[in-house]
């Protein structure tokens, strides 16, 4: 009678094949590990690209629907409908037309919005009137963060750059003055400088080929009725 020897895996091969599978498995772990980091990382980049765009293109939105209506503060001082400003965190203040109404709330479409920087972060203000009273307070809305400082530079109609709008040596007398373009720049903790350069839509001046005077309207009406 013959005896069949059963065959196995000693300690020891057991002990390697252990080895190799865990340092397999590290491996494998540190190249998904390094994958999903860089898939964060991707996604955090692209993030906060899309709010730098988002925070870009409001306040493109509110320069290209710029419109030349002054405003009177809360002190009730006439300001012009486009002004660099320098108190508390606004900066740049301006009208713009089209403000929805789905309510249908019995309101002017005119609106008054600023930017200004407050706590390393880019803000939005907006006030829901446009003659304010003392105690107007403005809307404010977080638009961008990790931002340094925020730079303006004004291009009136003679090319001329200018860091604050009116320039210095506008006359109180003269038209409030609307620039050409506005120049922006961002300082961002992580992208450096972002700059743009927007242009701004001007005032409508009337034709004077088209306009008629009124002695000539009074007497054409006067010919009209004979």
């Amino acid at each position: 009678m013959s005896l069949r020897r059963a065959h196995g895996f000693t300690l020891l091969e057991l002990l390697v094949a252990m080895a190799v599978f865990a340092l397999v498995s590290l491996m494998a772990y540190g190249g998904l590990r390094t994958v999903l980091q860089s898939k964060q990382a991707t996604e955090r980049q692209a993030a906060r690209i899309q709010q730098l765009q988002s925070a870009v293109l409001m306040l493109e939105r509110d320069l290209g629907q710029f419109v030349a209506r002054g405003i009177r503060d809360e002190y009730g001082d006439a300001q012009p409908a486009l002004r660099s400003a320098d108190y508390g965190t606004v900066l740049l203040e301006f009208t713009r037309a089209g403000w929805r109404n789905p309510t249908a709330t019995a309101r002017s479409t005119l609106q008054r919005v600023g930017y200004g920087i407050e706590e390393n972060s880019l803000l939005r203000f907006s006030w829901t009137v446009l003659d304010r009273a003392q105690e107007s307070a403005p809307n404010r809305a977080t638009l961008l963060e990790r931002v340094r400082e925020m730079r303006l530079r004004y291009l009136d109609a003679a090319r001329e750059w200018h860091e604050q709008w009116p320039p210095a040596a506008y006359s109180a007398n003269d038209p409030w003055p609307v620039p050409l373009a506005l120049e922006v720049v961002l300082a961002l903790e992580d992208m450096g400088e972002i700059r743009r350069l927007l242009p701004l839509p001007q005032p409508v001046a009337a034709d004077s080929a088209t306009a008629v005077p009124a002695a000539a309207a009074g007497a054409g009406e006067e010919e009209r009725n004979q």
